[in-house]
Parts: structure tokens; sequence; C-alpha cells
């Protein structure tokens, strides 16, 4: 426990240094502001209402309440079989985290569905997570999609202990229409500029992160999905009235992921009042608001291009994919779940746990060799202590799902996207207050598995004996 893993850190997968940006872009939702845990249950009560209300769902479903600790960001769902699952970086389902409605489907009924426990590339999830062009899994990146995942969750439920005969791709699309329309109609806004100290977490970290960078020389901009007016008094809040000063370029209704690709939609300014302007844009100006726009448009206005632009977003498809795959910008995944997941893997009991799982698999590949029924015995005690391990140690997460990046023994699906999108990542925007603006990160090398020696590779010496003491114990 003498090398305890600091969850303030900032980790890279490819290798960067400060010294070469100058230019700090910065997604606002979940990355400038971080929100309390009461918006969750706003959302999931807003959007169980409105399937209600509007598209007169029964209303006893009116009795289930968000439950914070039921899902984690990253899961597939699959649309047709109204099933939420953690999948690993080969397409493989983790078994045991299979949910059909608030209740784990059983690994033989896991598999018989899928002819195994693989999900083949043409079902799984399109590039940005989406369920689309025959695809049939849906993937949740997004933070606020952990409302949008109990509701489906709980609705299920409802319908499946009801015995109700339902379409499961009707419900997905409501659900995900309540959801959006939480948002879109603009109840979640309002909600929060009318009690911004319940929903925003004030962070005066953000402040300083702004106000290190800008004493530094760095140019900033802000270019996100939500509206200018909430977006305006959220910023007042966590950085103060003056906080148009710090940015370069702010944009609001991105509609990103959009905004990086689709090059017809010209920037309009907003004025004080939030009335769209009509005059065209020559310039990007300091202190004023624009709204929608595109990158192709904003590059030809500011210039400002390639690895010199480092941009910050929660959204590994949304935020950071397009910039780093088409157009070379350096990117940093803000990952708030981090932070918790470390301080767990810092406990003692963690530590002894998975150094106990590592010895039983070593020994298990090692001992493999013995076929005498006794032996073979052990073996098989080793496996089930093994599995039970595994399962504690899914739990120290979450109790249904496990760790957002790891499933048993691989990486999940989740981890795939963040290593392959995000030059650097990070629990908040605050861990860049312990590096110096000139600072290299370099990511470690890790084995590959052709690096190392095979478990059975390893001297041991005398198998027997340890074989004999295991029984004994």
């Amino acid at each position: 426990m003498s090398n305890l893993l600091n969850p303030d850190a900032i980790f890279s997968n490819n290798e960067m240094s400060l010294s070469d940006i100058e230019i700090y872009g910065f997604d606002y939702d979940y990355t400038l502001v971080f929100y309390s845990k009461h918006l969750h249950t706003l959302i999931f009560n807003a959007a169980r209402d409105l399937l209600i209300n509007e598209h007169r769902y029964p209303a006893e479903i009116r009795k289930y309440e968000y439950d914070p600790n039921f899902a984690i960001r990253g899961l597939h769902y699959d649309v047709q079989r109204a099933v939420l699952m953690k999948i690993d970086a080969f397409h493989y389902i983790q078994l045991g985290t299979v949910y059909r409605g608030l209740s784990v489907v059983p690994d033989e009924e896991v598999i018989e569905m899928y002819e195994g426990s693989h999900v083949p590339l043409e079902q799984m999830s399109d590039f940005y997570g989406k369920s689309s062009h025959g695809n049939t899994m849906k993937q949740f990146m997004d933070i606020f999609s952990l409302p949008e995942m109990t509701l489906l969750s709980c609705v299920n439920e409802y319908f499946l202990h009801n015995n109700v005969d339902y379409e499961p791709v009707h419900l997905y699309k409501d659900v995900k229409d309540s959801i959006r329309d939480v948002h879109t109609k603009g109840i979640m806004y309002r909600a929060i500029e009318a009690d911004i100290e319940k929903y925003i977490c004030y962070a005066e970290q953000t402040r300083a992160v702004l106000a290190k960078l800008a004493d530094h020389g760095k140019k900033m901009f802000l270019i996100t999905n939500s509206p200018s007016s909430f977006v305006d008094k959220g910023m007042r809040y966590i950085v103060g009235k003056d906080w148009r000063d710090l940015f370069d370029v702010v944009i609001v209704q991105a509609e990103k992921p959009n905004f990086f690709n689709d090059k017809r939609r010209p920037f309009r300014k907003v004025n004080e009042k939030g009335v769209l302007l009509w005059d065209r844009i020559h310039k990007l100006q300091k202190g004023q608001i624009y709204k929608q726009g595109n990158l192709y448009e904003f590059l030809k206005l500011t210039g400002w291009r390639g690895s010199k632009v480092l941009y910050f977003g929660d959204h590994i498809y949304s935020d950071l994919a397009d910039l780093t795959l088409k157009h070379g910008w350096r990117t940093g995944a803000i990952i708030p779940e981090l932070r918790s997941e470390l301080k767990i893997m810092n406990t003692e009991q963690y530590i002894q746990t998975m150094t106990w799982l590592q010895t039983l698999t070593g020994l298990l590949e090692q001992m493999q060799v013995h076929r005498d029924a006794e032996s073979q015995l052990v073996l098989q005690e080793w496996k089930k202590e093994r599995k039970d391990m595994r399962d504690m140690t899914k739990n120290f997460f979450n109790a249904q799902f496990g760790s957002l990046f790891r499933t048993d023994q691989n990486p999940t699906y989740f981890l795939r996207r963040l290593s392959r999108f995000a030059d650097i990542y990070m629990a908040s925007l605050s861990c860049l207050l312990n590096y110096d603006v000139s600072h290299t990160f370099y990511p470690r090398r890790t084995p590959l598995q052709h690096e190392l020696p095979a478990w059975s590779d390893q001297p041991l010496a005398s198998p027997a004996p340890l074989l004999r003491k295991a029984q004994a114990e």
C-alpha cells in the first residue's frame, strides 16, 4: 500500500506536452461545471412524468424512483431484446451484468440469446454509440444518460412484472424522446436556473484553472450544446460575472457532434437579451456569444488548427472522437467516476483481494498439468474461489455492473474508446492545477502479453507439496 494511486492525477494515453498547447477549449456540462445528485433525480422524474402524461404510459410507473446506484456509464442496451449489459473491448458480454428490467438475466439464458457471449460487429452500436442502420445496440456514454438507463429498466420491470405485452423498440424510443424533451423543452434548464445552489456544485477551482491558463497567455474557447442564458447563469455562479473576459470565443447550442461535421450551418450572434441576430459573421469576437455554426467555419475564422489546440469534454464520442480523428486536435477526457474508483482501488481490502486473485490465476495455469482426480478437485475449488472473488471485486464498484473501466479481466468497451479518442484523462479540470503549463505527460509503457513470461513458464520449486498443502487446508 506504499504505492497508492493518486485520484487527482492526470493519466496519459498518448505522449503530450502542454508547452505545445496554445489554445484550450472546453465543453460546459460535466467539464467546466459539475452537478449535484439532485439533477439525475430531476431528469428521471420529469421524463417519467412525460411518459405518463404525453405517451400514455400507466400511471403506476410513478411508484419507481431514481436509484443512483443502479447503472454505470458505458453500458450497452439491446433495443430489440430490452436488456442492459456491460461489454468488453472485444465485444464479449460480461456474464452476470445483463439486466432485463431490474433483475439479472441468468448466464444460461444470455448464452442462448446470443449463441454465446460475443456480440457481432454488425449488432454493435454505430460510431457515436447509437442504434441505427441495423445496429441493435445503443451505448450510453453520456453522464446525463444514467437516469435514462434507470428509467428504461424501471418501465421494463413494470411491464414484465404485470405481464404486459409490449414492443421493446417503442419503449426505447419513447423513453429516449422523453429524456430529450426534458432538455429541449427547457424543463431541466429552468429547474437549475431557479435553484442553482441545489443543482450546481460550486467549485472555485474552475475559476482557478481558467485564471492560471489566462495568466500564462493561453487562448480559451467554449463550445457547448447548452443554451446561452443557462450557460451564462451557471458560469456567473462558478466563475463570476466577468467569466466571458476569460474566453476568446463562446459558442452555445452547437449541436455536437454535428458541429464537427456539418459545413453548412453558419454562426449567429446572440445579443445580451438572448435574441438571435441576422448579420453575417466575419470574425468571432471576444465577449460575444455565438450560436450553432460549424467547426470548419470556426477554423477559418480563428486559424486555430492542429496539435496546438487541446479540447476537454466528458462525452467520448460527441466531444472528442471527431476532433482527434479528423482534425488533429489534442483531447482531454473528464471522467468524474475516476476519482471514486481510484479511492476504492487504494483500499487495503481491494489490494489484498486483487493480489490473491492474481495468485489464484497463476496457480490455475501452472497446476492444470496435474490430471489426477485429487489434483483436479483442488483446481475446481480454486476456480470456484476465483469466480467468487471476481464477483466480490465487481461489487466493490457497483453491485450490478462493476467498474466503468474493467470487466472480469479485460478493459471495457468504454475504456477502449477512451484510450483511442483521449490523449489524457482525469477526474476533473482541477487536476490541471497540479501541473505546470509546460508539463509533458508520458504514458506508461505497459507490457504486451508476449513481453511477459507465461504463468506456466515461471519457476515453481515443488508443485506437488503445494497441492498437498492446499488439499490439507
